[in-house]
């Protein structure tokens, strides 16, 4: 295949950060070392290439959002879909993001300090967005799932102890509009780093993952 001789693990993760987790998981180095061809690593590592592309067309498969009328679905799947999607996501690829940003600091941060404060941004973003998610599942989605099966049967409404349902609505968005502006600051100091290698697409790359979330 010809992909195998042309694409590197490194593009691979500058194109979609996803990538990283699978490439993690077979102990393959994206970061220094990733300027191998997956014919290479493949090789080195003596793991089939044509299962490893599998992988990485599986964790990179993007299901077709324009398609979807959000603001047609009913408020509880709604709910069910952001824990399962976004919040999953977040939990299950902060470690990954945490990790890289910890080696950067560790093999570049001497000459771009700039990656400190980022990596100190994000983790307390990580800290923030998880206690962010608690409060949707715990407090927020019970009461909209509530609402729903309201119609249903009136004995399973839940009187919420938060008053009128704007009110945890209003700190959500607060919270979210606190979180954006962090990444507003890590992406600005991005631009402050000079002579940067092929690990600064991938912090890009991942970085803005999050972001769209």
């Amino acid at each position: 295949m010809k992909i195998l001789n042309i694409a590197t693990v490194g593009n691979f993760v500058a194109e979609d950060y996803r990538a990283a987790a699978v490439f993690q998981k077979h102990d393959i180095d994206f970061c220094c070392k990733g300027g191998r061809t997956i014919e290479e690593v493949c090789t080195q590592k003596n793991i089939s290439a044509k299962e490893l592309l599998k992988e990485l067309k599986l964790a990179c498969k993007v299901p077709g959002n324009s398609a979807m009328n959000f603001q047609k679905w009913p408020m509880d799947l709604l709910a069910d879909y952001i824990e399962k999607k976004h919040h999953l996501y977040i939990l299950q690829n902060s470690p990954v993001i945490i990790q890289f940003l910890d080696k950067l600091c560790k093999v570049h941060g001497g000459r771009h300090p700039e990656l400190y404060q980022i990596n100190q941004e994000f983790n307390e973003s990580d800290l923030q967005l998880k206690a962010h998610m608690r409060k949707e599942e715990m407090i927020l989605f019970p009461y909209v799932r509530s609402l729903v099966s309201l119609k249903v049967n009136p004995d399973d409404h839940i009187r919420p102890g938060f008053g009128n349902v704007q009110n945890p609505i209003r700190m959500m968005m607060q919270e979210h509009d606190v979180e954006g502006e962090r990444f507003r600051k890590m992406s600005f100091a991005q631009q402050w780093i000079h002579y940067p290698g092929r690990w600064l697409y991938h912090l890009q790359s991942m970085l803005l993952h999050v972001e769209r979330l």
